[in-house]
């Protein structure tokens, strides 16, 4: 793992995360050592498996504080793979779950400036107190939804991936690969593709921009003098 932080590492798989070190190491290797990680994990919901590895993270002592060791946990959890065996013996995929991290936003404003009484100025503090305490105690560090479900012998569609990800998935494939999952983005979800911007056009449009603009007229620059 040392050795391939230094390297172009494409993909890591760790067998099964199921004692501490072994979840710092996923983590990390998630975040710095490689595109991505594939990894097995027992939890039996989604919000288990970020609690699981949240408390082997801080149980490993990488972190000491409950959130930020979350913050880590979701930033690095793309998709969830979740597989099923029922009591017939049959081995199916349940569910697709995309992990959307929740950004950080200010929130607080400035109105209490606008304010002329003490009154008005106490209720705007007391609003942005209100954000800050609930930021503090309460604060939503993930979103999660299934983008695949298993309904009856069929696999059902239900959520879109997100932005960041197929921007992401879009990055890491060939031309045919590309055109196949924007076709099924757009069928299912009715996303269309990012325009592709011709590099040609790009370099023409430019080229054109510089002829067109006007001409500054000025004193000759003077001789530098090396000293």
């Amino acid at each position: 793992m040392d050795v391939q932080k230094k390297t172009d590492g494409s993909v890591n798989i760790i067998g099964e995360v199921a004692t501490d070190p072994v979840a710092s190491w996923m983590i990390q290797s998630a975040q710095v050592a490689s595109k991505f990680t594939l990894f097995t994990h027992h939890a039996k919901t989604f919000p288990d498996l970020v609690t699981a590895l949240r408390n082997s993270m801080l149980r490993a002592g990488v972190f000491k504080d409950e959130k930020t060791a979350e913050e880590q946990v979701v930033q690095v959890l793309n998709f969830d793979i979740h597989l099923v065996k029922d009591f017939r013996g049959r081995r199916y995929i349940e569910r697709v779950t995309e992990c959307i991290p929740v950004e950080e936003r200010n929130e607080y404003t400035y109105d209490h400036r606008k304010e002329k009484t003490i009154e008005g100025k106490l209720d705007k503090f007391i609003d942005n107190a209100t954000v800050y305490f609930t930021k503090t105690t309460n604060r939503e560090l993930y979103k999660y939804r299934n983008v695949l479900e298993y309904h009856d012998g069929t696999y059902v569609i239900t959520n879109p991936i997100s932005e960041p990800n197929i921007k992401a998935m879009r990055n890491n494939m060939d031309d045919s690969d590309i055109a196949g999952f924007d076709e099924f983005v757009e069928r299912n979800w009715g996303i269309k593709p990012p325009r592709e911007i011709d590099y040609e056009e790009t370099l023409n449009t430019s080229t054109v921009a510089q002829e067109n603009a006007p001409k500054k007229r000025g004193r000759k620059p003077k001789n530098a003098t090396q000293i």
